[in-house]
């Protein structure tokens, strides 16, 4: 099986931090202590892969920001890795002439220019420390990956590259340029790690064709350079003679804007949406108890509490897609589970607990030392065990209080059955004028998807009716000014998005998760059952991996920067697919899920520029063109001879 984007990243982090040397594996030498400097884009690359004491075995015995103020130390290495940005290019300048320490590794995230670099030699010839200067790299590593099969293109300056920044009336030639430099660099550093050179699909005339068109030609600059190619069998890929090809789609984000203001109904997607999550790290505000506070005195001060949902969380691996209600079921199973384990423990111990030396002590104590053995070493594995239950009861809850005070399951039953066409047991009025139902970005979110679903926009009878109802409950209007001119002036005006299926269905019973001793109290919200839906970024996923013959894909552009310009035919051989899924937006979790579900047999990766919760921030927060902040993009590996 291919190594994922995850684990390509690391070992290149790993390298990097060994001073640009493979490591060695299970060595009985010390590694050579060093500290680690690195910029805001570093951090973020490095946090959602390496530990603290990861980072400690590779010999990282402190690791600071670059505009932190550091303290010189003469003795010990230090290894670089920022953007070679001017800012950064400067203080690195600085901690030349300042000696901070004993020899510098310098690791830039995206190439450096010659005139910076020249700008770093002068500052070295200056101070006298050309000999300091031990390497200097380009890493290509300017991406986050957050899980085996997804990643995200930037976490810093989002709003720079935003579906708001590219569609912006006054937006200028250079602007633009810049937007569009950015993202294909991003796109090319993936590539280079992963050590692959795709062959690229995108529609006409758009913002993802300008990508393709950039991307292509620095592909091609560097093929043609055979002494420096990243893509040779000696480069940091290696994947220029791999006989699987990637294939890089790229749309734009107008395929489907509906899907990324769905509420969401499954963990991961709920996570997203309601609370601060950032770089695989949940910000949680613990609710302050009320007993033991007496009359008068001040409220005390919530806590925030910081989790990690990493790999190593196999609750979170297991259970990230699954529906909400199963969630805080399998969350009170694990409870249950762990309370016996712990009861077992206890009574071991109170059997051995040997408080007279009887010959009936001694025979219990021969009996029961297989079984005590047993239970002490799995207590290292219980006290994880518990971990984890604390952790997700703690989400579950706060997620759980969202959904019953902003009503998220009639919300999500209500778009589901909107984007399917199904009936409507309340009308859309109702729905908004309801003073107890949702937040008013959580009734703007609805109307807009319903707006973008009709066939038909309403009436302008209808439409004020719908201001009045929106603009009563609070709602700023412009996401809606703004979607009216989108669908007057989009070609998909008169052919809505199909997001085919077929509304929920709800249970009335919870199971174990309605008992008395149930953790979470779930009366009053709905168990709601997911149904497969066929999106338009599935849709264009299964023509293009099967090369079907669909109005929505025949006009997609292609380039191969392997061969000579001017070939616009794929290759129409196809070996064992892989495919990697680059959705440049935010982590729209329900495109996640119905392609994963729909690629379920191949190896799959998935990039997001941004995060939901992020997402709806921006899109109700814009006074000028408010809606969709970023635009999508969609990588898929497909082996080609």
């Amino acid at each position: 099986m291919a190594a994922s984007v995850r684990d390509k990243q690391t070992a290149a982090l790993k390298r990097m931090l060994n001073f640009n040397a493979i490591p060695v594996k299970n060595s009985i030498t010390e590694p050579v202590w060093k500290i680690l400097i690195y910029d805001r884009f570093g951090q973020d690359i490095i946090s959602p892969l390496l530990t603290v004491k990861e980072l400690r075995d590779m010999g990282i015995t402190l690791h600071l920001l670059l505009h932190s103020d550091r303290d010189p130390i003469p003795d010990v290495p230090a290894i670089y890795f920022v953007m070679p940005t001017e800012e950064n290019v400067d203080r690195v300048c600085q901690d030349l002439r300042n000696q901070l320490y004993e020899s510098y590794y310098f690791n830039f995230i995206s190439a450096i220019s010659r005139s910076k670099l020249e700008d770093i030699a002068s500052a070295a010839l200056s101070t006298n420390a050309v000999t300091q200067i031990a390497k200097v790299f380009d890493q290509y590593l300017n991406f986050i990956t957050l899980e085996d099969d997804m990643f995200v293109l930037c976490n810093q300056n989002k709003e720079l590259i935003s579906y708001h920044a590219i569609n912006r009336p006054d937006i200028t030639d250079s602007e633009m340029e810049m937007i569009m430099d950015t993202l294909v660099d991003s796109l090319f550093c993936f590539f280079v790690t992963m050590g692959a050179v795709p062959i690229i699909r995108c529609p006409r005339g758009n913002a993802a064709d300008m990508v393709a068109m950039k991307l292509d030609k620095k592909l091609r600059e560097n093929l043609r350079d055979a002494r420096n190619s990243l893509f040779t069998g000696d480069g940091i890929g290696g994947g220029q003679f791999s006989f699987q090809r990637p294939l890089l789609i790229l749309v734009d984000r107008n395929i489907d804007l509906a899907t990324p203001l769905h509420h969401t109904w499954t963990y991961q997607a709920l996570v997203h949406d309601v609370l601060d999550f950032h770089l695989n790290r949940v910000n949680l505000e613990e609710t302050p108890g009320l007993e033991n506070s007496p009359a008068g005195a001040r409220p005390k001060k919530r806590n925030k509490k910081t989790y990690d949902l990493t790999a190593a969380d196999n609750f979170w691996q297991r259970h990230k897609g699954s529906p909400f209600p199963e969630v805080a079921e399998s969350v009170q199973q694990e409870l249950e589970s762990y309370r016996t384990q712990e009861d077992e423990v206890k009574h071991l111990k109170s059997i051995m607990g040997l408080e007279g030396e009887d010959d009936g002590a001694i025979s219990m104590l021969s009996d029961n030392t297989a079984k005590l053995t047993s239970a002490v070493s799995s207590l290292p594995e219980l006290l994880q065990k518990k971990r984890l239950i604390d952790l997700h009861t703690n989400l579950a809850t706060a997620v759980l209080e969202h959904i019953k005070a902003r009503k998220l399951d009639v919300y999500f039953e209500y778009e589901e059955k909107l984007m399917s066409k199904s009936t409507l047991d309340k009308s859309l009025l109702d729905m908004i004028s309801d003073p107890d139902g949702g937040t008013p970005e959580d009734k703007m979110r609805l109307f807009v998807i319903s707006y973008i679903s009709s066939p038909q926009p309403p009436s302008e009878v209808d439409l004020e009716q719908y201001k009045k109802a929106l603009t009563d409950a609070g709602c700023n209007l412009a996401p809606l000014n703004y979607i009216k001119r989108w669908k007057a002036f989009t070609k998909m005006a008169s052919a809505p998005a199909n997001f085919g299926g077929s509304g929920p269905k709800s249970i009335s019973l919870l199971s174990r998760v309605m008992n008395t001793g149930s953790q979470f109290v779930m009366e009053g919200v709905k168990n709601l059952v997911l149904k497969q839906q066929n999106l338009p970024v599935t849709r264009i996923l299964d023509n293009l991996i099967e090369m079907k013959s669909n109005p929505e894909t025949d006009d997609y552009r292609y380039f191969d920067p392997k061969i000579l310009r001017g070939s616009e035919r794929p290759l129409s051989l196809l070996l064992e697919v892989e495919i990697i899924l680059n959705i440049r937006t935010l982590l729209i979790i329900q495109s996640y899920r119905n392609l994963d579900f729909r690629v379920k047999r191949h190896h799959s990766f998935l990039c997001t520029s941004s995060r939901w919760g992020e997402y709806i921030q921006h899109v109700l927060l814009f006074q000028c063109h408010p809606l969709f902040t970023y635009f999508c993009l969609v990588i898929l590996v497909i082996p080609f001879i």
